[in-house]
Parts: C-alpha cells; structure tokens; sequence
C-alpha cells in the first residue's frame, strides 16, 4: 500500500521593518521620538528565492517516516518513507537593506501545513545556515538557506501548505 503526499512551505515575510522608535529619556512619560534619518535611511526588506518544498513524499508502509532537507541541500528519509525526488528544495531567502548594518533573523521553530482536504502536517526542527552574528554584506544583502524535517504518521495523502513566518530587524 503506497499514499503519496506533497508538502510545500511557502515563504512569507513578516510585515516589513518600520522605523526605529527611541525611548525620549528629556520627555514627559510616555512621549518617544523617532530615530535619526541615518537609522532609518533604508528599510529591511526579505524577497524569496525558493520555498521550502519536500515534494513527494511517499510512505511506503503503515508506520510513517521522517523526511529531512538540510539547508546544504541534504536529504534524508527514515522509516517507511522513499527516498526524496530531486525536486525536493530548501528555502532561500535575500534579506536586503543597509550594507554593513548587523539584523536578528528568526525563523519559527514549527511550521503548520494544512492540507486540502482537511488534513495537517507539521514541519519541525528548522535549520539554517544563519550566521552567529547576521550582518548584510557591502551590496546590503545577507542570503540564509533553511531546511526541517517533516514527520509523516498515519494517512496523510493529500497535498499540504504552509507559511514560513520569517522576522528580520536591523539591530
């Protein structure tokens, strides 16, 4: 008995980054005041390579598997799941802005896929080749490879999407 699913994570950035408010230490409670235009001179932005897309899945016995893409590219199946297709891709995103200037990235830790016909999935454990210290290069831009891993129990045929909130602010 074989069921085949598709699971795809489709990227979406967070809102985009507003300028950055400064407590005002001189004024009354309560009152702040905007950063200097050199702050906020450029805005943080994120555009999409790829999304994240684990293919096919096929499960090949009762006893459902692990599918893993690491952000290398890397794939894994465990259990009774088959081998990965070719076109199983890691997610890729550009994050633009201001060279030089240091960002916090967050990816979530889970990702929730729905499925078509009702059913869910969940993409866990997210990697990432983000640095320790995330800084935009001298163009303003920072490239970050991410993968996970999918668990499959049970039926699960079906195809499934999800969003990969992604948070970026300049530090």
């Amino acid at each position: 008995m074989r069921w085949i699913l598709s699971a795809l994570a489709l990227v979406l950035p967070a809102a985009p980054a507003a300028a950055k408010v400064v407590p005002c230490r001189l004024c009354q409670e309560g009152e702040s005041l905007t950063a200097p235009a050199s702050e906020t001179a450029k805005s943080v932005a994120l555009e999409v390579q790829t999304s994240l897309d684990f293919d096919r899945v096929i499960l090949t016995g009762p006893s459902g598997g692990t599918a893993r893409i690491g952000p290398d590219g890397s794939r894994l199946t465990s259990g009774a799941l088959a081998p990965m297709t070719g076109r199983a891709m890691i997610g890729e995103v550009v994050i633009r802005g201001e060279p030089g200037r240091q960002v916090r990235v967050e990816l979530p830790r889970r990702i929730d896929l729905y499925g078509y016909a009702g059913g869910s999935l969940a993409i866990t454990a997210l990697t990432s080749d983000i640095p320790a210290f995330p800084r935009l290069d001298g163009d303003g831009r920072l490239r970050i490879r991410f993968g996970g891993e999918l668990t499959v129990t049970g039926d699960a045929e079906g195809n499934y999407r999800g969003d990969v909130p992604i948070t970026v602010d300049y530090l």
